[in-house]
Parts: structure tokens; sequence; C-alpha cells
């Protein structure tokens, strides 16, 4: 998705409040709150690293039981594979891409802001991907929402607690998960 200007881009969240009402903005603002938290673990790694005091090595312990806390409430206890760390990492990568896009952004590099800010949603809706749990209303949401030519082959299983799993043949794996999830999330219902 390009956006010109903070005008279009408000219009383009108003539309999509009206044309989607899932409403998983309890979860998303949790995934901005791990993002963050994971963000305060590295700062005082460095901050450790930088001043020699064990202090800040200590508090990364209490910050990582918080994230951890949290990161569960999303991702949950019954997980394939290495989805935990694969979840964690995902939601540092798009945290990092943000920071690095706007500081390109203040030096007015808006082409490198604009890459950054792709790559950074991208791995934000592939974070989303394998974490959504499918109950009943998301399952009817996607069904309704997603249409043959937004994405093709789209596969919803119908098993409640498996993430949502997605067949998809298009241009790159990437603009297919973009596609389905903004089709499903909406952080900004109230």
């Amino acid at each position: 998705m390009k956006i010109d200007n903070l005008k279009d881009f408000v219009e383009k969240v108003d539309q999509a409040k009206k044309d989607n009402p899932a409403d998983l903005s309890m979860d998303q603002d949790l995934s901005i709150a791990i993002m963050n938290l994971i963000s305060i673990e590295e700062h005082f790694f460095f901050t450790g690293a930088k001043t020699g005091k064990e202090k800040y090595y200590r508090m990364i312990e209490e910050i990582r039981d918080i994230r951890k806390g949290l990161l569960q409430k999303i991702v949950g206890d019954d997980y394939e594979g290495e989805i935990w760390c694969i979840s964690k990492h995902l939601l540092a990568a798009s945290m990092r891409l943000m920071e690095v896009g706007t500081k390109q952004q203040t030096r007015k590099d808006f082409v490198g802001t604009n890459e950054m800010f792709e790559k950074a949603y991208d791995l934000y809706c592939l974070f989303w991907a394998l974490n959504i749990k499918k109950d009943d209303e998301i399952k009817h949401l996607a069904q309704k929402n997603l249409k043959k030519s937004d994405i093709a082959n789209d596969i919803i299983k119908p098993n409640k607690n498996e993430s949502l799993d997605v067949k998809i043949e298009e241009k790159s794996m990437m603009t297919g998960v973009r596609n389905l999830i903004g089709k499903i999330l909406n952080c900004c219902k109230e």
C-alpha cells in the first residue's frame, strides 16, 4: 500500500473501519507493546555494555518476563515448531525497520522510508498470519472479505486452534500475506 500523504492515510484507515468489522485491536495493541518491550531489552543490554553496570543486565530479566507473558497471550501455549521464537523475531525486526524508516524520513529519504515501512509491515503481517487463531468469527470474516482477485486459492482450515494457513499464488508470498491480513485485521475499531 503506497501512501503519499497523511490525508490519504487517514482516508484509508477510515475506509478500513467501514469495510472490516473484525476487532482484534486489543491483540494488536499487545503486539506493539511487545515490540517496545523487546526494544527495551535491547536498550538495557547496550546500556549495560556501555556503562559496565550489571544492574542493567538484571533489568533485562524483569522486562523479558513481562514480554514473555504478553507474547503468550497471542501465541498461546500450543504452537508448533519454533513459532514462539519466529513470532518474537518478526516483531523485533518489524520494530527495528520502523525505526530505520523514521530516521530516513527525518533525513528526507522518502524512497528509503517507504521501503523500510513496507518491509516492516510485511513482517508484521507475517507475524499475524502465524498467530491469528481461527475462531468462528475470524473464519467467517476471512471467507466474507477475501475475493479470488485478492488472493488466489486461499485456504482457511476449519480447525479452531490452528494458525491461519494460506496457499498463495501471487508475485510473492509477502504480497499474499499482506493482502490477507489486511482484510482481517482492524486495529482502529473501538
